[in-house]
């Protein structure tokens, strides 16, 4: 059995558990303090929140993904690429830092939102060193201490946003919650990579290693650059363009949908250092890799999908009627998500056999779309036009990035397609159940019956078997011979 297979099953196992655990306590925080200060402070706090992560990315500019991939190739030389990484980013991140300081002191947003913004470039910074550190880890093909860190750090957040919210402190103090879990993420993950790993900072600079990062981490750059502000930008022009009540509603569908997203997220964290040794090493394994973890993502993303649509009205009631006007712009989100789900894999295949030119221009695309899209339908249906360009502009980078596959591997695409058509008759069946039991049953109840009546479907179709059942739930075990795979 392939080692990197067997690490590809352990280490989604343990980031999976622990991103499900992460996304609750985020999700529950999430919801704790939209009903607690209202859609326009919500606006307000996640407006500081985007407005950085957009600045934020000028920090990292791509190094820690290309950082990961050379050490996944060249484990011996992880000193020196650390280091010559950490060394760019210390320059970086105080011009990063001084340039937010500046423009939003030069904007008319008041004091407290100003305020929220140096908390939140804080964070920022903290959280892209923090991601370097980790980046080594995932070069290791180990995920374990970022799994157990992530949790620790939602649980800093909650805790403390508690204490804030019980003798209300503000917002200001709400966005301290992040900064003390940043801290301790960063302290954390630096012990990690000096114990665990045993590497030190060489404070002499290599200046050719530099430059040759340089110039190999320059597309995931532009891309990570194009990535940041696409995924942040609608809810800053939002608020722009349609104030903070409208970007606080938006937030509902915005965080739903970024809670979801553990689930591609720990399938590729293990999945992109194993593409990238099987482009050098096995094209074969990298086809077969390519088609099982987009069987996987179809499996788990259309369920979402088609239940979320129908539940959406249910799901609204977790938050005060105050946020009744988000239903709409949830349900087009939702619609959205076997896109984004399967953009995951494609672009970190693109990613890791040498096409981060073609995967950089795709973003850039969707980007320009996402702009314009914005411009035209958020003045017009404000909070529901951000979410029509969410669902466009991801159906748009599915088309790109589909398209150039062919050009890497000669993966069996019919497996796909009828996975995808089996998943989609489960679907059929499992929202007609839902269709019915959301007004006989307590929310919790129709997900999980309908969720046990998609997977029954999906088992009668023959989408998966018991094996696939068992390989799962071995490969939370210390087994060395666990195989991950779907099987169509």
């Amino acid at each position: 059995m392939p080692e990197k297979i067997t690490n590809i099953a352990k280490n989604t196992s343990y980031f999976t558990l622990a991103l499900i655990l992460q996304k609750v306590i985020s999700f529950s925080y999430f919801v704790l303090i939209a009903r607690a200060i209202g859609p326009a402070d919500l606006g307000k706090y996640y407006f500081a929140i985007s407005f950085t992560s957009i600045f934020g990315i000028f920090i990292d500019i791509g190094q820690s993904s290309v950082l990961t991939r050379e050490v996944a190739k060249r484990p011996d030389e992880a000193e020196q690429l650390f280091s010559s990484v950490f060394l760019m980013k210390l320059p970086l991140a105080l011009l990063s830092t001084l340039a937010v300081f500046i423009i939003i002191n030069f904007s008319a947003y008041p004091e407290i939102t100003r305020q929220l913004v140096y908390l939140s470039m804080l964070c920022m910074a903290l959280d892209s060193f923090t991601l370097t550190f980790f980046a080594i880890s995932r070069g290791f093909h180990s995920l374990k201490y970022e799994s157990v860190s992530s949790v620790i750090f939602q649980l800093i957040v909650f805790a403390v946003a508690l204490a804030v919210l019980k003798f209300n402190l503000g917002l200001a103090w709400l966005m301290m919650s992040l900064v003390l879990a940043s801290l301790y993420n960063f302290l954390f993950s630096f012990y990690i990579l000096k114990k665990r790993w045993g590497l030190k900072i060489n404070w002499r600079p290599d200046k050719i290693l530099i430059k040759h990062i340089l110039m190999i981490s320059l597309p995931f750059a532009v891309f990570a650059i194009f990535q940041r502000i696409y995924m942040y930008l609608d809810s800053v022009m939002l608020s722009l363009l349609a104030g903070d009540h409208q970007a606080g509603i938006y937030q509902i569908p915005f965080k739903i949908i970024f809670a979801l997203q553990f689930l591609p997220l720990a399938f590729v964290a293990s999945l992109f250092p194993a593409l990238s040794s099987y482009w050098h090493n096995n094209r074969q394994q990298l086809a077969i890799t390519f088609e099982r973890a987009m069987s996987y993502l179809i499996i788990i993303s259309l369920p979402v999908s088609a239940g979320g649509v129908i539940l959406a009205d249910k799901i609204m009631v977790i938050f005060k009627s105050g946020y009744s006007g988000a239903i709409l712009p949830l349900q087009i989100t939702l619609a959205a998500v076997i896109f984004m789900f399967l953009n995951f894999p494609v672009g970190s295949l693109l990613n890791a056999c040498d096409r981060q030119k073609r995967n950089t221009a795709n973003m850039g695309i969707a980007l320009a779309a996402s702009i314009i899209l914005n411009l035209i339908l958020i003045p017009r249906y404000q909070a529901v036009g951000a979410s029509l360009t969410a669902l466009l502009t991801n159906l748009l980078m599915f088309i790109l990035g589909m398209s150039a596959v062919p050009q890497i591997t000669e993966y069996n695409n019919k497996k796909i397609i009828i996975m995808l058509i089996k998943s989609l008759m489960a679907a059929a069946v499992m929202g007609a159940a839902g269709y019915y039991l959301k007004n006989q049953a307590s929310l919790i109840v129709t997900i999980i019956s309908a969720g046990a009546v998609y997977f029954a479907a999906l088992y009668l179709l023959k989408g998966f078997t018991k094996q696939d059942v068992i390989s799962i739930v071995k490969s939370f075990s210390r087994n060395k011979n666990v195989d991950l795979e779907i099987r169509n």
